[in-house]
């Protein structure tokens, strides 16, 4: 641990992190946790690694990778904490394993993080939402939240409904419900 920080705080990915504003708002709001965004498109998250600059935030890294190949940047049980944010849910059969829940990157995953490791999935894909929470029921993983509608519901965690990203403002603005699952991996 501490690679990137040279320090022992816990690890906190977001993956296909696009621009990095979940990155960029979760570092700022919990100094003690360190952040790293990974995405394939270094141009995507330029934007957020310009902003950790700019806002001189010593928690926050970007990583330029396929997150296929996770399980070989981090070591094991070296994660906390997995966000995924607005990921494309790959709806046709023939995209399955291209989608970032599926039972192959939720090994990858497994591998990464450590015993209390979480996995978040916040998208406007009813879809993948429906998808995944099946997935996990059927696999005898443990869901800790699951939420249809982040911004209907009193009960959804702070830190789902506080931060937003660009598109997420766009769905919201069309009227397109958020979901959001909180899940461990058990195998």
């Amino acid at each position: 641990m501490g690679f990137f920080f040279g320090n022992d705080n816990p690890i906190v990915l977001e993956l296909g992190c696009g621009k990095g504003e979940y990155t960029i708002a979760l570092a700022e709001k919990n100094p003690n946790k360190n952040f790293i965004g990974i995405d394939i498109k270094g141009a995507r998250f330029w934007r957020g690694a310009k902003t950790a600059i700019e806002n001189d935030l010593q928690n926050v890294a970007f990583i330029r990778t396929q997150i296929e190949l996770v399980e070989y940047v981090f070591a094991e049980n070296e994660v906390s904490e997995i966000w995924i944010t607005f990921p494309d849910p790959q709806i046709k059969y023939k995209r399955t394993k291209h989608r970032l829940t599926n039972s192959s990157f939720l090994r990858k995953y497994y591998g990464i993080l450590n015993v209390e490791g979480t996995v978040n999935l916040k998208t406007d894909s009813e879809f993948m939402h429906g998808y995944t929470l099946g997935l996990l029921h059927g696999e005898g993983h443990e869901i800790l939240h699951a939420n249809h509608d982040v911004y209907k519901n009193y009960y959804s965690p702070e830190e789902v409904t506080q931060t937003q990203t660009f598109y997420e403002k766009q769905y919201l603005e069309i009227g397109k419900p958020i979901t959001f699952i909180k899940f461990k991996i058990k195998y």
